[in-house]
């Protein structure tokens, strides 16, 4: 473990008991406090995957998911928010040299917010784009220095067919947040202090050097820079993990506690049903902990040697993290069930940390679909097993 990320699980640990007292205020606002983002922009969480020539820390990536977790232990909004304006550093390579330079020109710990929808449309003008659409999804856009956001390229109201298939060509674009309108309509059942609210751009031009194709290679040599599709879903599966190991924290702290439950024999923590589901549930979420490690682990390896862009490694990244996230709502619902009557109310960290996690299981990074190409692929494209050649 390096020195930076050394520090930082040092700084979170150290700042951990602060912010969970916030949570209630947290969901209020249904974004984190800006006070507490600029703690994290302080300490570093921003900084972890820009490039040591801007004055990042350039992490390597199993270290950086340790501290995707141990966020996601304190509050589920918190890990993602971090998740998702740390990760994007890892995409803006992509850009042009001369804008990529104009993003980080005041410093490293710039927060980059976005949509990975393409719900815009851009037509050509002189000195760039004419830009319009409705982006949803943008976390942390209330708190961010630049928002990304993809569009459908038209000319004259037709979409520019694209290379290969004939499909709209789809470009990306950065602006600054302030150019952007944020609706508040982020009302949802979990992960509410997200800010995942849509944003908005109402016939807005957009110079012609701020876009980028998706597809480009980036610029900037480094595993981080490589494949970013390929570890985002590793990202997901340690902000889900560090809820789920918290949820079991918090129950378990209520039944050391010395809580009894009405009706029942004796206290919980006396009671052979609970400890065998508490045991239970630390056992799924170890097996987790170390499914993630080993395909992070995995992942880096092939970052390292610059094999990271297969496809089999995408499926297998995805495979495990949506394994995690089935295994991270399974122990949260049963963290929740086994509280009893007093997990219902809003003041329990067991019913946030439920519906938390139930929210971030309905990412597509982490849907159950995944699993289809899971079993294409060891099935064979044309149908064929395999492992029996019939």
């Amino acid at each position: 473990m390096t020195h930076t990320s050394s520090q930082l699980l040092a700084d979170i640990e150290r700042l951990a008991p602060s912010i969970a007292q916030r949570t209630a205020e947290i969901e209020a606002r249904g974004q984190i406090p800006p006070d507490l983002i600029e703690t994290l922009r302080s300490i570093g969480v921003f900084r972890m995957f820009v490039p040591r020539q801007y004055g990042g820390s350039e992490l390597d990536f199993p270290l950086a998911l340790e501290i995707f977790a141990a966020l996601g232990k304190i509050d589920g909004s918190l890990g993602w928010t971090a998740m998702i304006g740390a990760g994007a550093a890892m995409i803006a390579p992509v850009l042009p040299e001369e804008f990529y330079d104009r993003i980080y020109q005041g410093g490293p710990d710039i927060i980059i917010a976005g949509s990975a929808f393409a719900a815009g449309t851009a037509e050509p003008v002189a000195g760039g784009w004419r830009v319009t659409g409705r982006w949803p999804f943008a976390s942390g856009c209330q708190h961010a220095d630049w928002i990304l956001g993809l569009c459908v390229m038209n000319e004259n109201g037709v979409p520019v067919p694209g290379p290969g298939n004939g499909a709209p060509m789809v470009r990306g674009f950065f602006l600054p947040a302030r150019e952007w309108h944020v609706e508040d309509n982020w009302h949802v059942v979990g992960l509410k202090g997200t800010g995942s609210n849509h944003v908005t751009l109402d016939d807005t031009l957009v110079p012609a050097s701020n876009f980028f194709n998706p597809g480009d290679k980036p610029r900037l040599s480094g595993p981080l820079y490589g494949a970013a599709q390929q570890l985002i879903p590793l990202m997901h599966a340690a902000n889900n993990l560090g809820i789920a190991e918290g949820s079991l924290d918090d129950l378990v702290a209520f039944a050391t506690s010395g809580h009894r439950q009405q009706r029942a024999a004796t206290a919980m923590r006396d009671s052979e049903f609970f400890q065998a589901e508490v045991g239970r549930i630390h056992a799924d979420l170890r097996a987790a902990r170390a499914f993630l490690r080993d395909q992070a682990a995995s992942h880096w390896r092939h970052a390292l040697a610059g094999t990271l862009s297969e496809k089999d490694l995408l499926v297998e990244g995805s495979q495990m993290a949506t394994w995690i996230a089935n295994t991270c709502v399974r122990a949260a619902d049963a963290c929740f069930a086994l509280g009893g009557s007093n997990a219902i109310y809003e003041t329990s960290p067991l019913q946030r940390r439920m519906r938390d996690l139930h929210a971030a299981a309905q990412h597509a990074a982490v849907q159950q679909r995944n699993y289809i190409s899971g079993g294409t692929m060891l099935l064979g494209r044309d149908g064929v097993d395999k492992t029996t050649g019939q």
